[in-house]
């Protein structure tokens, strides 16, 4: 048996769902834990369900423990004073593509899986299992409007996600910061232009009042703030547009790759992380800045 754990936000849970629905296609046996990274005081929501509706067969306690050694019964505690605990965790080696979590059996994987190359073989399931229902989703009024708005649109429209808020505490030691500055987008946008002369942009961030002084130009469009706990709105939304300018964000990325568009132009920050090459987030089709 396999089972993944869960962690982070929407977008992390989108790539770890990603990997199990790739082992669920490759026939191996594969459940989730949803229970060890959620259920706390100050950690992210859980939204896979809540989202897209996500099914998955659910890890139990007692498999959990036996994947960890960690039943705490006496005699259970005095064997791993003797002989050491018999841990089959693992945790995906670093950043990039790890093909050792494709081999495990028995495992507890956790990591966040951030490359199509997890999945790539199931892309197909993955895409449907992601596919927006916004009749379920409940949008707000905001969301309802920018939706037809960008369903009507006769222009190129190109999503700009813009990542602040979290990205800025100095707990992160500064792996996030001078990668999406002003100048990036600036230049991110200009490459559009080049292609797509009319293109209108739509900046998402969970900063809006920043974004919307610094976007204040023509062909710039920054709507009102959703809500911390609806923010799935914005990724439905980006994923309606048909260019993408993304932050090094697994939210965007996500927005992008959902989109429908064959020939959508998917512009990406050239670093991902501060100190580490993250050359394995990157898909095909997008145009490193």
């Amino acid at each position: 048996m396999v089972i993944v754990q869960l962690s982070g936000g929407l977008g992390n849970q989108m790539f770890e769902y990603a990997l199990y629905l790739r082992l669920k296609a490759d026939g191996r046996q594969v459940k989730i834990d949803d229970s060890t990274c959620y259920g706390h005081e100050g950690e992210r929501p859980l939204q896979l369900g809540r989202v897209f509706g996500a099914v998955y067969d659910r890890a139990s306690e007692e498999e959990l423990r036996r994947m960890t050694d960690s039943f705490p019964d006496l005699p259970s505690r005095i064997r791993r004073k003797l002989f050491g605990r018999k841990n089959l965790s693992y945790r995906e080696s670093g950043v990039n593509f790890d093909p050792e979590v494709l081999r495990r059996e028995p495992a507890l994987l956790e990591g966040c899986f951030q490359s199509e190359r997890y999945f790539a073989p199931a892309a197909a399931r993955v895409r449907e299992a992601y596919r927006f229902r916004p009749e379920a989703l409940s949008l707000s009024e905001r969301s309802v409007r920018l939706e037809r708005q960008l369903k009507k649109a006769k222009h190129p429209t190109v999503s700009v996600h813009v990542r602040r808020g979290d990205y800025l505490d100095s707990s992160h030691g500064g792996i996030y910061s001078g990668i999406c500055t002003q100048d990036y987008y600036e230049r991110a946008m200009r490459r559009v232009r080049e292609e797509l002369e009319d293109a209108v942009f739509y900046v998402f961030s969970n900063d809006p009042d920043w974004a919307r002084a610094h976007f204040d130009q023509k062909g710039c469009v920054v709507p009102e703030g959703g809500t911390e706990a609806a923010g799935y709105e914005d990724l439905y939304l980006m994923s309606q547009c048909q260019h993408h300018i993304i932050a090094n964000s697994s939210f965007s990325w996500w927005g992008a790759w959902l989109s429908e568009n064959p020939k959508k132009l998917v512009i990406a920050p050239d670093r991902w992380l501060n100190g580490t090459e993250c050359r394995d987030i990157y898909t095909k089709d997008m145009l490193r800045i």
